[in-house]
């Protein structure tokens, strides 16, 4: 579990997050929505240690990171998987040597183990056979897989995803929601999505922490989201004419359901 507790963060006189504390629970996909410049995207570079806070703690299982060292901070990191928001794969690499990169980098596996390793990744996501290939051979959905295979093959306790489903049509967004979630529950992960894809909101959000300038505006489960009455939420949310009726479909359904 990774648990935020009163970060401020602030550049120059612009203070970008206020008091926030929030939890993030193991085997489930925590989400953390808003607005462009709600400071989600800040929250999530804190939380791996990429920026310091003003105040405030981030708690890796009863260790604050803010506290500790580089040496130290490093150490936590190698338990980190990360999905960048483009993949941010090597092109000059192949399938295999860019889901192999991490084990070069932090381990001293044989070749043999850490090719073992990247062949049962890759058949997790579903993309055995392609190891030879470039990514300019491949889809823009078979490189989001290939980098989320690289984010778990050092089997980290925590994953964060930057907008996964960036550039991506609809349905292999659903095909990446699905992968991260069930990958997230097999593995017991605790897994942190930035995002602003109402899909992986309404599918994946075990956990959502909403963010509205800096503020914890809300939080919850994507349950719980269609009946909030936070306007702001709501406004955010259910912002197109086309989700605003299947909210509101949804509880009328849920007010004849607790009239039976």
């Amino acid at each position: 579990m990774i648990e935020v507790r009163n970060v401020r963060k602030s550049f120059g006189d612009k203070l970008v997050l206020r008091d926030v504390s929030a939890k993030m629970e193991p085997g489930k996909t925590n989400l953390i929505i808003g607005t462009s410049g709600s400071g989600k995207t800040v929250l999530m570079k804190i939380m791996i240690g990429l920026m310091q806070v003003d105040s405030g703690e981030v708690i890796y299982e009863g260790r604050d990171i803010t506290k500790m060292d580089e040496k130290e901070l490093k150490e936590v990191r190698k338990n980190i998987g990360m999905l960048f928001q483009g993949g941010a794969l090597f092109d000059s690499k192949t399938v295999e040597n860019n889901v192999m990169f991490p084990l070069d980098m932090f381990t001293n596996l044989s070749h043999a183990d850490k090719l073992k390793r990247v062949n049962e990744v890759l058949d997790r996501v579903n993309l055995k056979d392609t190891n030879n290939k470039f990514p300019a051979e491949i889809s823009g959905g078979m490189k989001k897989r290939v980098a989320l295979a690289r984010a778990i093959v050092q089997n980290p306790k925590y994953l964060f995803c930057d907008e996964p489903n960036s550039g991506l049509d609809p349905q292999t967004s659903l095909v990446i929601d699905k992968l991260v979630k069930e990958i997230t529950l097999e593995y017991n992960i605790t897994t942190i999505i930035n995002t602003h894809d109402m899909n992986t909101v309404m599918e994946s959000g075990d956990h959502i922490v909403y963010m509205y300038q800096g503020n914890k505006q809300w939080e919850g489960t994507n349950k719980e989201i269609i009946f909030s009455k936070d306007e702001r939420l709501n406004s955010f949310i259910f912002a197109s004419e086309f989700l605003a009726k299947a909210k509101e479909m949804s509880m009328m359904e849920a007010k004849e359901k607790m009239k039976i």
